[in-house]
Formats: C-alpha cells, sequence, structure tokens
C-alpha cells in the first residue's frame, strides 16, 4: 500500500532572504495587514514580506494620522498577522515615541515587538540620529529595517506628506542616513517619497535591499499599503494603484442583504434550523400555563 508523503512546509522568508533577493536582482513583494484576514489573504497572494505599519492608525482605527497609534495597538495588530501567517517575514512598526525619548524604551518596546506581538523584524523611523539604537537593537537579536525620507511620524516638522531629497543638500543627507542605517546593521531600509533617480542611486550604493514606496520602480522592492490597493479607502496616493475596487464590491453586497432583510427575504428556508415537531407541540402546551398570571 503506498502513502503519499506529506508536503514539505514552506520556508520562513527571512531577513537574509531578502538580502539574496536583491544580490540576485529579484524584486521584494511587501504589503501592509493589520488583521488575520488581511494577512491570510496576502500571504496567499505570494507576497513576501508584510508589514504591520503604523499606517493602521489612518486604514483601520479612523485616526488623521500615525501619531495616535500605541504600542498596545501595534501589539496587538501584530500578534493577528503573526499568528495568521506560517511564510512571510512580518515586519511591525515602532510607534510614535516609542523609541525616540531613550534608547531603553527603544530597547524595550521593540522587544515586546517580538516577544508579544511574534514579529520577526521591526522598521523604525529615521537615519544618523537612530543610528545608535539601530546598532543596539542588532546586537540584542532584534532585526531592523529602517525608514528615511518621508517619514509619517515627521509630518508635522515637513509640514505635509512631500517629497523629500529634491536638493543636492537634501539628497546627500538622505543618502548619508542610509549608509549609517546600513552601518548600524539594519537589513533593509524603506525609501518613501523619494524622486526616483535619487532611490536608485541609494539602491545602488547600498549593500541593504531598499523598500520603496513612492520612489520609483530603482528600488530593490516595493511596499504598499492593502487599503490603497483595494480601493477600501476614500483617497488613493499617487505612489498606488487600484488592483480592485473591494470597498464598492463590500458596500453593493451589504446594501443587498440590507434590502433582503428590510423585504423579508432573508433568511430563508436554506439559512433556517428547526426544532423537530414533538417539540414544538409541547412547548405549545406548556406555554399556556403562564397565561393570565399577575
Amino acid at each position: 500500500m503506498s502513502t503519499v508523503p506529506a508536503a514539505k512546509p514552506v520556508p520562513r522568508v527571512t531577513t537574509t532572504a531578502l538580502a539574496a533577493m536583491k544580490a540576485a536582482g529579484e524584486p521584494i513583494v511587501m504589503i501592509t495587514a493589520y488583521d488575520a484576514p488581511s494577512a491570510r489573504l496576502v500571504e496567499g497572494a505570494g507576497v513576501d514580506a508584510v508589514l504591520v505599519g503604523d499606517s493602521l492608525g489612518m486604514t483601520v482605527l479612523g485616526y488623521e494620522s500615525t501619531l495616535p497609534v500605541t504600542m498596545d495597538d501595534m501589539v496587538r495588530a501584530t500578534a493577528a498577522v503573526s499568528r495568521a501567517t506560517s511564510r512571510v517575514l512580518v515586519v511591525a512598526d515602532m510607534p510614535f515615541m516609542s523609541y525616540q525619548a531613550s534608547v531603553e524604551d527603544g530597547l524595550r518596546n521593540a522587544g515586546r515587538l517580538l516577544a508579544e506581538g511574534g514579529a520577526h523584524a521591526v522598521k523604525l523611523e529615521g537615519g544618523m540620529a537612530v543610528a545608535e539604537l539601530v546598532a543596539l537593537m542588532t546586537d540584542a537579536g532584534i532585526p531592523v529595517m529602517g525608514h528615511v525620507g518621508l517619514t509619517p511620524q515627521s509630518v508635522n516638522v515637513f509640514g505635509g506628506y512631500k517629497l523629500q531629497g529634491r536638493d543636492t543638500d537634501s539628497a546627500l543627507r538622505l543618502v548619508e542616513d542610509c549608509l549609517a542605517l546600513e552601518a548600524a546593521g539594519a537589513f533593509a531600509v524603506v525609501l518613501e517619497l523619494v524622486p526616483a533617480e535619487l532611490a536608485a542611486l541609494v539602491s545602488e550604493e547600498l549593500a541593504i535591499p531598499t523598500i520603496g514606496i513612492g520612489a520609483g520602480a530603482g528600488c530593490d522592492g516595493q511596499v504598499q499599503v492593502y487599503h490603497d490597493l483595494l480601493g477600501l479607502g476614500t483617497f488613493t496616493p499617487k505612489h498606488a494603484k487600484r488592483y480592485a475596487e473591494v470597498g464598492k464590491a463590500i458596500t453593493k453586497a451589504v446594501s443587498a442583504y440590507t434590502s433582503d432583510v428590510r423585504g423579508g427575504t432573508f433568511p430563508g428556508e436554506a439559512n433556517l434550523s428547526h426544532l423537530d415537531a414533538g417539540v414544538v407541540a409541547e412547548l405549545e402546551r406548556l406555554l399556556p400555563l403562564t397565561d393570565g398570571e399577575d
């Protein structure tokens, strides 16, 4: 009697796997996810990495920016994504003021995202200013992804969500920030809202992968927000492309449900369960005993 051998589990994508992809010229695909259902779907679609972004503040929690997002918010979301996946690399954002006040805060909070949230790596914003913290994290066994260019936690300093590195001085500072992160041990760097030419130059300069969002095709990979790609938000940024109108499909489905309930066609017979006729008769016999009681 022959038996079919069990399928071997697909190995988890690692930080070193991303480095190998850059070396081989294979584009890295990353997308955000904030809960178990979205994490299952994007992993099933074949992405390499999932970012549990603090963008959940705007996409899920209804805030106007990422600033109100807390460590508890991030730990819960990261844990849901980690539980729902088995193959992708899970990277968790460090939210505003979880690492800016001290390196001790940064180490402690990054440790929470790995120990409690199940993340495989963390992402934090900044360049040279956070290089010391990045080095301490990597020494402590915490893989770190950097994030430069437009850093949303500094939106009030920038005066809005604006393209960064547009002149020679700011472009050189951005390159220096990236080199500092690489030297500190970061395994990759996100480049957000950076001119395509600058992003391509940085990608050539660095040995570690660059992941672009609004930074052109010259990066080693791309990351996008789940809700932007699926049409689940009210606004699609210039750097995003809508691949579906899931929001409209959801509204249409819920409208149909609403009409069925109000029209008396849902629930139908296929949606019901029934009591045995004998039980119904017994209940009808017993229930009148309460008639006329005060």
